[in-house]
């Protein structure tokens, strides 16, 4: 399927770059990443217009996150339940929702580009779980804007070497997700020292008062 829809990137252009990136915001199996950096490929051959390639994909993007909160929105927990019912969907929806509970507007952003098979589970999440609608918009934006520049213009860097450019994404996006872990277990301690700080403070000062 990847190989067919590569060799329709040329000829239907930006239409088949949009269409993907919504596809693949609704979950369906749709290689969007791969058709971003064969589309910057095309861009560096002069092909395809680079601006044009980042916005179409981001603007499929963004629907398809739009359709997802609507979904979600609309259906409420029943809906989000009847997905977790497939086997292979449950395990991913239970990440998505801790996730999203545990760090809200940042996870929306995340799971755009960092943790992308998380991200069209956040946006039904989102929904049901009826999150501020523009919060999550905003955020939503801000990543997608990351996750579709990151890919057209490593293609284009990479003249359409999929991957050569494949690979230099999985080692970046591999560092960020690793700095990403440590910066969150550092602020996890820092927050827990700071609580047992207080629990002493107010301990001592019971101490001293009944005293």
């Amino acid at each position: 399927m990847t190989d067919w829809l590569l060799a329709l990137v040329p000829t239907y252009g930006l239409w088949l770059i949009a269409g993907t990136t919504f596809a693949s915001c609704l979950a369906l199996p749709i290689p969007a990443s791969v058709i971003m950096l064969a589309a910057g490929g095309f861009a560096a051959a002069g092909d395809l217009v680079l601006w044009q390639v980042v916005v179409s994909a981001l603007s499929g993007a963004l629907a398809g996150d739009q359709v997802g909160y609507g979904a979600g929105r609309m259906g409420g927990g029943p809906f989000l339940d009847r997905i977790a019912k497939a086997p292979s969907r449950a395990k991913v929806v239970t990440k998505a929702r801790s996730t999203m509970e545990a760090k809200g507007g940042i996870a929306v952003f995340l799971s755009r580009w960092l943790f992308s098979p998380l991200g069209p589970y956040v946006n039904v999440i989102s929904g049901a779980m009826r999150h501020n609608w523009l919060r999550f918009t905003l955020w939503a934006a801000l990543g997608e804007v990351v996750w579709c520049s990151l890919y057209v213009l490593m293609g284009r860097g990479f003249a359409g070497n999929l991957s050569a450019a494949s690979d230099m994404l999985g080692s970046i996006l591999g560092l960020v997700a690793s700095g990403t872990a440590v910066l969150g277990l550092g602020w996890w301690l820092l927050l827990l020292a700071r609580k047992e700080h207080a629990q002493r403070k107010a301990r001592r000062g019971l101490s001293e008062a009944q005293d």
